[in-house]
């Protein structure tokens, strides 16, 4: 038997609908553990699920079996899949939800769940992960092989959403905020490694991170080593979406305040003009993350 199934949705536990996911898999697959990982992605926000299965996923066992949905595009002709990947299984929408782990790892088989034996039929056109994915998972933990849920899909055709902003030119990092936690914590796409950030105060003080009218100074390994008196603490252990270092970027006291950051080294912090806008890297159903520059003299 495989397992466990990890459940990550948008859902939210206001209403019925993981709880319905859990009575499917419960009925098909009785015995086999289900974990809830998250239930409050942003509804339709299809980049911070696709975040999310990337932090999470190294702390799984082989033969972990995830669902995934969040799915904007439920009913439409999207295609439900099945993906193997570091010897996981993951059955979710292709809209890009598994985006950031096919950047991680080479894919070892997919399939288009389309198998009606392994469906509750009839499929709902709102509710593919009561009839679609759930049974789907179910019948894969009690030892139904994947190709047995449908026809071979091409890795190649999976559905990808762009990768995040990590740039260098011109003495400049360009990144962006991949998610905020509710600590307050800013996830980057930048790593401290490469910005050469050390511990002492010359390396510290080098760069001034600027959030709309706002400037912090420095940057900091954990918060007991900010100063008293700081309203704008940093933290060292920029996050990068390429490296096993997923940690908090940069901390600061409001969700909706610390959207857009730029960030410079040297003696002044002055606004950039391509930190003042963010519209062309948003996507529909993306939430409002920032792009963040680094400058070093």
């Amino acid at each position: 038997m495989a397992g466990p199934i990890v459940l990550l949705t948008d859902y939210g536990l206001q209403d019925t609908y993981v709880g319905v996911l859990k009575g499917v898999i419960a009925r098909i697959a009785p015995g086999v553990p289900v974990i809830d990982l998250l239930h409050a992605v942003r509804p339709q926000h299809v980049r911070q699920g696709a975040y999310a299965l990337w932090v999470a996923e190294p702390y799984f066992p082989d033969g972990a079996i995830f669902v995934a949905i969040v799915d904007p595009g439920v009913g439409t002709e999207r295609r439900a899949v099945a993906v193997e990947l570091n010897r996981k299984y993951f059955l979710a929408p292709d809209n890009g939800l598994l985006s950031f782990l096919l950047e991680r790892y080479e894919v070892a088989r997919a399939v288009v769940l389309e198998n009606p034996a392994y469906r509750l039929e009839p499929v709902s056109s709102t509710f593919h992960g009561r009839d679609i994915f759930a049974p789907a998972a179910a019948y894969l933990a009690q030892g139904v092989r994947l190709e047995q849920l449908g026809m071979p899909l091409e890795p190649s055709r999976l559905v990808r959403l762009p990768p995040p902003r990590r740039e260098f030119h011109d003495g400049v990092w360009i990144g962006e905020i991949l998610h905020i936690d509710r600590f307050g914590n800013l996830i980057t796409s930048l790593a401290a490694a490469e910005l050469h950030i050390g511990q002492t105060p010359q390396e510290r003080f080098r760069w001034r991170i600027a959030v709309r009218e706002h400037t912090m100074v420095g940057i900091y390994s954990t918060l007991p080593k900010l100063p008293k008196a700081s309203s704008l603490p940093t933290s060292a252990a920029m996050g990068c979406w390429r490296s096993a270092v997923a940690t908090a970027a940069l901390r600061c006291g409001s969700r909706r305040t610390w959207e857009r950051l730029c960030a410079r080294g040297g003696s002044e912090a002055r606004r950039s003009h391509r930190a003042s806008s963010l519209a062309s890297l948003e996507e529909p159903h993306q939430c409002r993350t920032g792009q963040q520059h680094f400058w070093r003299q």
